[in-house]
């Protein structure tokens, strides 16, 4: 049997819209910054994946900044929070991208959900200090959806700039509704979509500019030098584009369904399985479970041996399996290295509760036997 692929949230699998955009981009011979007849072509590919970008997100096109993934959409808006000298408030559930580019953010904390307190954040914000706040609007190892219309109200009220990493939004949430979250600066990026490696977004939604990470050429009006990768951008946007033609035809409704038969059977099947954020508005694909006394790690080779790919925590800790700052701050305890991630890609099959769940079920029964004496 073919392998059940289960890690949508480190990678969808690559649309064949993208597939297409990508080789035809792969043919145009210019440089998008170059004058002549090739380079005009070169732009025309550059622009058009703007403005399909920044339509499908109800924004204007100058609004979209392209860089090489959500990493650096992040790491840019919170380098203009930092030129600012905006003291940066960070929920403690987000990626590390963020975390790692502002060590010194204050961290907000979340409830056993991973949803932000929102009495803390506007306490934290009645300091008069200048403030900039950084709030994910879906996790990417719990699924949880952060109440962000709460969030960009009170950080209006304090005069806070607020940023949002909304890296698992394409094919899972509405794009449309991106450009009134009330954030100054939204994170996107291509492989979440379903396209290809090394592009990403850095959407301007209020008219600010932070200014760029990344110095050099004019490239991207002055935000982002380096000539663009076109075959990635324009993979990107046409990856965007499905994904969310595919959502609104019901593709993320289907994986809703998905989701909640692998819990139900989980329940009736491995009853000691701790489902983690239950209680929270989650992404429709996502569910993160916990096997008390079972580490991660062995339970991500385990179900790896049987042909099924999950996570525990996020892919981006060069290849490692560790303890988890989301579900630790979440106040998991132990259960925090025990937790696994499963979130279902746009390919999933009709079969896959059923595939996962016989080799989950299989997998507790083994490492539950009992252990033979050694011989005397």
């Amino acid at each position: 049997m073919s392998r059940l692929y289960l890690d949508a949230n480190a990678t969808e699998p690559l649309r064949p819209e993208a597939h297409a955009a990508v080789l035809a981009a792969l043919d145009v011979l210019g440089n998008p910054s170059s004058v002549h007849a090739e380079g005009r072509a070169a732009r025309r590919v550059l622009e058009d994946a703007r403005e399909a970008l920044a339509t499908l997100v109800g924004l204007a096109p100058a609004a979209v900044v392209f860089t090489a993934g959500g990493t650096e959409a992040n790491a840019t808006a919170l380098a203009g929070f930092r030129a600012e000298a905006r003291r940066v408030l960070a929920s403690a559930t987000e990626h590390d991208s963020v975390l790692h580019a502002v060590p010194e953010a204050e961290r907000l904390a979340v409830d056993r959900d991973g949803v932000i307190d929102l009495a803390a954040l506007e306490a934290a914000l009645a300091d008069a200090r200048p403030a900039a706040v950084a709030v994910m609007l879906a996790n990417n190892e719990t699924g949880t959806l952060q109440p962000i219309a709460k969030v960009a109200a009170l950080c209006r009220r304090a005069g806070a700039r607020l940023h949002v990493d909304a890296v698992q939004a394409p094919g899972r949430l509405p794009l449309g509704d991106l450009g009134a979250l009330g954030a100054d600066t939204i994170a996107l990026s291509a492989h979440k979509a379903g396209g290809p490696k090394g592009a990403g977004a850095l959407l301007l939604t209020s008219g600010w500019w932070p200014g760029p990470l990344i110095r050099g050429g004019g490239q991207e009006r002055g935000m982002r030098a380096g000539t663009e990768p076109l075959p990635a951008i324009a993979g990107f946007a046409a990856a965007a584009g499905a994904a969310e033609a595919w959502r609104a035809a019901g593709g993320a409704g289907r994986l809703a369904g998905l989701r909640d038969a692998i819990l139900a059977g989980l329940a009736a099947r491995v009853p000691q399985a701790v489902p983690v954020a239950a209680g929270a508005v989650r992404l429709p694909n996502t569910l993160c479970v916990a096997l008390p006394c079972v580490a991660a790690a062995t339970q991500v080779m385990a179900l790896d041996l049987a042909g099924i790919a999950v996570s525990a925590g996020s892919a981006c800790s060069s290849g490692k399996v560790a303890e988890s700052h989301v579900l630790r701050a979440m106040g998991l305890g132990p259960l925090a290295a025990s937790a696994i991630r499963v979130s279902l890609p746009w390919t999933a099959p009709d079969d896959a509760p059923a595939r996962f769940l016989d080799a989950y079920a299989a997998m507790v029964a083994r490492l539950a036997r009992p252990v033979e004496p050694a011989p005397a």
